[in-house]
C-alpha cells in the first residue's frame, strides 16, 4: 500500500475484509448450521457467520462482490466512489432490515446494527479522507 492515499488504503482494506467475510461464510466452524441451514437466498436461512450474523449463499456472494474495493482502490477517485457507494448501499440495507423489506437476504438484529455501523464508517471514510483533496489537486495547473 506504498504510495497510496489514505482513502485508497481504507478502500483496499475494506475490500479485503469483505472478501474474507464472503469466504468465511462458506467455511464450516466459522459459519454455524452451514450444511443443514444455509439457504441460497431469503430470510429463512439458519446459517450464522460466527454464530451471530445470519447469512445465505447470496449474502456471501454479495460480500465477495464488495471485495471489488481492492481494485477500485487503484485510484483515489475510485476508492472514494467505492467507499461512498458501499456506504450508501449499507444505509439502504439497514433501512430495509429495520422495516422488513429485505426478505431476499437474511438479516437479524446483529446484521442490522452491523449494516448501520458499516454505512457510517464507509461514508465517513469516503467523505472524510478525500475532503479537500480534489480542490488541492485542481488548484495547481
Amino acid at each position: 500500500m506504498n504510495g497510496s492515499t489514505p482513502v485508497q488504503t481504507v478502500a483496499k482494506l475494506a475490500g479485503i475484509v469483505f472478501l474474507l467475510v464472503g469466504i468465511a461464510g462458506f467455511i464450516p466452524g466459522i459459519t454455524t448450521n452451514l450444511y443443514d441451514g444455509l439457504d441460497f437466498a431469503g430470510s429463512g436461512s439458519e446459517a450464522e457467520l460466527l454464530g451471530l450474523f445470519q447469512v445465505s449463499v447470496l449474502h456471501n456472494i454479495v460480500h465477495l462482490l464488495f471485495g471489488v474495493g481492492i481494485f477500485m482502490a487503484a485510484t483515489p477517485e475510485g476508492a472514494r466512489s467505492y467507499l461512498i457507494g458501499a456506504g450508501a448501499i449499507y444505509v439502504v440495507l439497514f433501512v430495509l432490515g429495520i422495516i422488513g423489506g429485505a426478505d431476499w437476504v437474511p438479516v437479524n438484529d446483529a446484521d442490522n446494527w452491523l449494516h448501520l455501523g458499516l454505512a457510517i464508517g464507509l461514508l465517513a471514510a469516503g467523505f472524510g479522507l478525500s475532503r479537500g483533496r480534489d480542490v488541492a489537486t485542481t488548484a495547481h495547473p
